[in-house]
């Protein structure tokens, strides 16, 4: 299953995603059955490592990845089974670079939580942890969907 993150810049709250979500997926037992990465709707960070403060944010919570910043294309939304988006800015410019398509496969990350919501870029907030909350939140509810939604899938991969 290809799962991308998106965020603006892809220095922050997609990367962070990213890690987490491969975090969780590992502990899961579940990395065979994914390919997950993240990239940015804009090209403002292109080839930048994570931000700084998100990457201590992440070690706090004992987690570490390695990351550059790269602009989404068209082929990465083809070319994956989920689009998870931090917020309704970053969901308009995925469906303006789409023309409108493929919206059955473009979310935002928090539409799985029980608490529908944007997730706050912490580059302007400032808030690292807040950022780190909501995007776990929102992974664990989309792990627990495709756990739930794509169970044989999940045990096809897990059995081979």
């Amino acid at each position: 299953m290809n799962v991308t993150f998106v965020c603006l810049g892809n220095i922050c709250r997609s990367p962070m995603a990213e890690i987490i979500f491969k975090d969780m997926v590992e502990k899961e037992g579940l990395s065979a059955s994914f390919n997950i990465t993240s990239c940015g709707t804009s090209d403002y960070e292109d080839g930048n490592p994570i931000y700084p403060p998100a990457q201590k944010t992440l070690a706090r919570h004992g987690l570490v990845g390695a990351h550059r910043a790269r602009i989404m294309t068209l082929h990465d939304v083809i070319n994956n089974d989920y689009i998870l988006v931090m917020d309704t800015q970053n969901l308009m410019d995925v469906l303006r670079l789409t023309g409108g398509k493929f919206g059955e496969k473009i979310f935002k990350l928090c539409s799985f939580t029980a608490d529908p919501r944007d997730i706050a870029d912490p580059w302007y907030t400032r808030d690292f942890e807040r950022a780190y909350a909501d995007i776990t939140d929102g992974c664990r509810a989309f792990l627990e969907y495709i756990k739930r939604e794509k169970a044989a899938a999940l045990d096809y991969d897990s059995r081979h």
